[in-house]
């Protein structure tokens, strides 16, 4: 079996007394895409900051195609093919739609042409072919979503993490922006995505891990996880699960 393209073993953040993550660990399949769910304040981002290098671990270790990066910068986990999204989405209002891709694409093409060809041929893929020439202070919610995915995408990542690209999209939006999710990975790309829109993490999800305070509490598959006495408590409470146990026993 191969070995997983990302692995994250007993990693841990700590701030001062405040144990953000503590002792996480897991792998991410090629090819594959894996999500990690949570209640608020689970650490999940920050878990996410220290696998892109914004953030160092206080210990563990994080490894990629076999090799160790821990506590590598995000500018040489980009050159590496490491991508992410960010939760609160910044494009470069004055430029256009095709002009904020490029500035991803640009690491894999030095002339601006070939840029902007390329950041034309990702914007096509993620949905925003009709929209490239357009400012992009004027693309609505969803259309600035699937421009923060365009520009980690535009980098030619193998490995890409997606920090709750579906959060403020109603149903209907985040219908439209599954299949493009899957395409991504059906090309060969490994997605790691942090979601809380469950209708997505059983649509998309091969395997899923449960973060609670900073700890993975469970994993497996999404059927699996949904019913999860465990997971079920550290989003509802522990009288909710005992509630809804009792519930399904009478039903």
């Amino acid at each position: 079996m191969a070995e997983p393209l990302l692995q994250v073993e007993n990693v841990s953040k700590h701030f001062g007394g405040l144990r953000a993550v503590d002792g996480a660990s897991l792998a991410a399949e090629q090819g594959r895409i894996t999500v990690v769910i949570g209640p608020n304040g689970a650490g999940k981002t920050t878990l996410f900051a220290m696998i892109t290098g914004f953030l160092r671990p206080t210990s563990g270790s994080i490894r990629y195609d076999s090799v160790d990066i821990t506590g590598e910068p995000p500018h040489r986990l980009a050159r590496r093919g490491i991508a992410r999204t960010f939760q609160i989405v910044q494009p470069f209002p004055a430029l256009t739609v095709r002009e904020n891709i490029a500035v991803g694409s640009h690491l894999r093409h030095a002339k601006r042409a070939d840029a902007l060809a390329a950041a034309s041929a990702t914007g096509e893929a993620v949905g925003l072919g009709g929209q490239l020439d357009k400012p992009a202070s004027a693309l609505t919610v969803a259309g600035r979503k699937r421009l923060e995915l365009a520009r980690a995408l535009a980098i030619g990542p193998r490995l890409l993490l997606l920090d709750e690209v579906l959060a403020g999209l109603n149903p209907s939006e985040v219908r439209d922006m599954v299949p493009v999710i899957r395409g991504i990975a059906a090309r060969g790309v490994t997605i790691l995505m942090i979601e809380h829109v469950m209708q997505a993490v059983m649509s998309l999800a091969e395997t899923v891990y449960v973060l609670s305070e900073g700890r993975i509490i469970a994993q497996g598959r999404p059927q699996a996880i949904a019913s999860d006495r465990l997971v079920v408590e550290a989003y509802l409470g522990r009288g909710a699960a005992a509630q809804m146990t009792e519930e399904a026993v009478h039903a």
